[in-house]
């Protein structure tokens, strides 16, 4: 059996609930349901069975201290024909050490390394073709000085993705790892 996975940290919903608010304004947006905010760490994508048992057992072995942190302003990405709005990630070390350290880990499994830079942020919304470019900047300039509340970071999760029929797809946290 193959698995999607992805290494992530959940976004607790005191914060989430701050975000959902901000989810309008964008004619043709797919918004993300809240239990879907998350900050990707490193995306693995398909895995078969035994590359999983060796991807959990190296994400396991991964060393950072829990943190604290915080969301902050607001973007696109796609330039000039937007295909996703998000909510930026306010920088912190001990954030980028945690990544760096989902990377080793993917590669100790077997993985090729991740060809995409490190860029933390939440997806709030999808775009589809034909959204006026205007509406999104307004929805950057609307969001640019959010902030959310600082919020601590003592695990991450190994979810995999499922497709649905209709709608967003499923995420299903596998595996937990708590930091120390």
């Amino acid at each position: 059996m193959r698995l999607r996975l992805f290494a992530a940290l959940p976004i607790p919903d005191f914060v989430a609930g701050r975000l959902v608010p901000m989810q309008k304004g964008v004619p043709g947006a797919a918004w993300r349901p809240r239990d879907s905010f998350h900050i990707t760490l490193r995306f693995f994508g398909e895995i078969d069975g035994a590359k999983v048992e060796d991807l959990d057992g190296e994400l396991a072995q991964v060393r950072v201290k829990p943190f604290e942190l915080a969301l902050k302003a607001a973007g696109s990405f796609g330039g000039a024909d937007p295909r996703s709005l998000w909510i930026g990630v306010e920088p912190h070390p001990s954030l980028l050490l945690l990544a760096e350290g989902c990377e080793r880990a993917a590669r100790r499994a077997g993985l090729a390394p991740d060809a995409r830079r490190f860029s933390p942020h939440v997806t709030l919304a999808y775009i589809r073709g034909g959204t006026d470019l205007e509406r999104i900047r307004a929805f950057e300039r609307r969001c640019a000085l959010f902030r959310s509340p600082a919020f601590a970071v003592d695990r991450f999760h190994l979810y995999s993705s499922h497709e649905r029929k209709k709608g967003p797809n499923a995420y299903v946290a596998e595996a937990e790892y708590p930091l120390w």
